[in-house]
């Protein structure tokens, strides 16, 4: 109920600061309290551990609210700060399953520089993960946000993990592609289904076994079965009895019958004329008999199926359901750096992660979108202030160019009259 959301967000607000009036509150709201696994709002980078794996190649987060926000606290987040680097970071939390409850991974992305090629996603990891040599090939659980390379690529990724392989999301999920702070949220239920938010609404939602190939088909083709010799899968066939009329063989081209040889054509010059060749009306292309059905047609023929015996449907229980969640990282390639990560938070309950969205993003990005708005009009202004300066430099030359060819006519006549004056002499 909107009650029930409003005492959760409040109690989320103050939820460094809890004392018994907040948890009655929340016992009178009827709510359970939920548990956070992970939040990280970077104040530092203390929790954080850089990998090593790409030596040089690496780039360096920084905490930054960027070149304009809404709020320069609540907006600091970790920014990638070099061009065309690999960006590798995790950070390590108590582990949990969520074999038995809801997940909820929840983060903000700014691609404030614009991104032109550039992933903005995170990994989520059991606890063996290496976190200084973690690297693109570093096992992990669930792969989940942005990612955009181009006009073709701009959408969200949800990967998750499954009897190890990666499997990709066959749904098209698009992400933002413009330059202010979202919020992209992924739950998973245990009843198998998820859902896809982008700022606290919903993007895509649906069943893991429908919307990802985890499973192997229920049913296959069998392979004892083969479509009989004698069958016919042929539709129609050529009448017999229709025969193609004696007149029909016109050739394709004739002479044009309107031409003539020009006049100044020379048959030893230029060899004997030709008319030119033109379409001929009367062509009717190539013949072909007339099609009726088949008597002998058996329809066509569908390969019998058979049950899978490689499916198993308790398989399908455990799909994107672990026993061992533990670290959460970036591993990222980016062409244009200054993407911004912040708000980040692992849950057990959807309205938690709500609430947070509410408190931390919600509340700062109309101030965010008004500031930049600000910077574009300065920009603006000055763009057109130093045109405008530049077009009278222009005119100013122009007219430097127009006086001097004045003078160079003055010049040039009185010259004239001056020689015609000593023609009279």
């Amino acid at each position: 109920s909107d009650l029930s959301f409003y005492c959760l967000i409040h109690f989320y607000k103050r939820r460094d600061t809890v004392d018994m009036k907040v948890l009655l509150l929340l016992a009178l709201c009827g709510l359970a309290l939920s548990e956070v696994f992970f939040e990280e709002k970077f104040d530092s980078l203390d929790a954080w551990v850089q990998s090593t794996a790409k030596g040089a190649e690496a780039g360096k987060f920084e905490l930054t609210a960027g070149k304009f926000y809404g709020d320069a606290k609540l907006d600091q987040g970790a920014q990638t700060s070099q061009d065309a680097r690999f960006y590798g970071m995790s950070a390590e939390f108590k582990p949990f399953s969520n074999t038995d409850k809801p997940m909820v991974i929840q983060f903000t992305v700014k691609h404030e520089q614009n991104i032109d090629c550039g992933g903005g996603y995170i990994k989520l990891f059991d606890c063996k993960l290496d976190q200084p040599g973690m690297h693109g090939e570093s096992p992990y659980n669930v792969m989940f946000g942005p990612d955009i390379c181009g006009p073709g690529t701009k959408k969200v990724h949800v990967i998750f993990e499954h009897k190890g392989k990666n499997h990709l999301v066959k749904k098209d999920i698009r992400c933002k592609d413009d330059v202010f702070t979202h919020l992209y949220t992924l739950i998973v239920n245990t009843d198998g289904t998820y859902e896809v938010l982008i700022d606290n609404e919903s993007a895509q939602k649906g069943s893991l076994t429908e919307d990802w190939d985890f499973l192997p088909p229920k049913k296959i083709k069998d392979p004892e079965a083969s479509k009989p010799d004698d069958w016919v899968d042929q539709a129609k066939l050529d009448d017999p009895e229709d025969a193609k009329p004696e007149d029909w063989e016109k050739p394709e081209h004739i002479a044009d019958p309107d031409a003539t040889k020009p006049e100044d054509w020379d048959d030893e010059m230029d060899g004997e004329w030709e008319p030119p060749m033109v379409d001929n009306p009367e062509y009717k292309g190539e013949w072909k008999p007339r099609q009726i059905d088949n008597p002998a047609y058996k329809g066509v023929w569908v390969h019998p199926e058979i049950d899978n015996p490689e499916y198993n449907e308790d398989d399908a229980k455990d799909i994107g359901k672990y026993a061992e969640n533990c670290k959460i990282g970036f591993d990222l390639w980016q062409v244009k750096s200054g993407t911004i990560f912040d708000n980040m938070m692992i849950t057990d309950d959807p309205a938690e992660a709500k609430a947070a969205g509410e408190a931390l993003w919600a509340v700062t990005k109309d101030a965010e979108k008004k500031m930049k708005d600000e910077q574009d009009e300065v920009e603006r202004a000055k763009a057109e202030a130093e045109a405008a300066e530049k077009g009278e430099a222009e005119d100013d030359e122009d007219l430097d160019d127009i006086d001097e060819d004045e003078e160079e006519e003055v010049k040039e006549d009185a010259d004239e009259e001056e020689g015609d004056g000593h023609d009279e002499l």
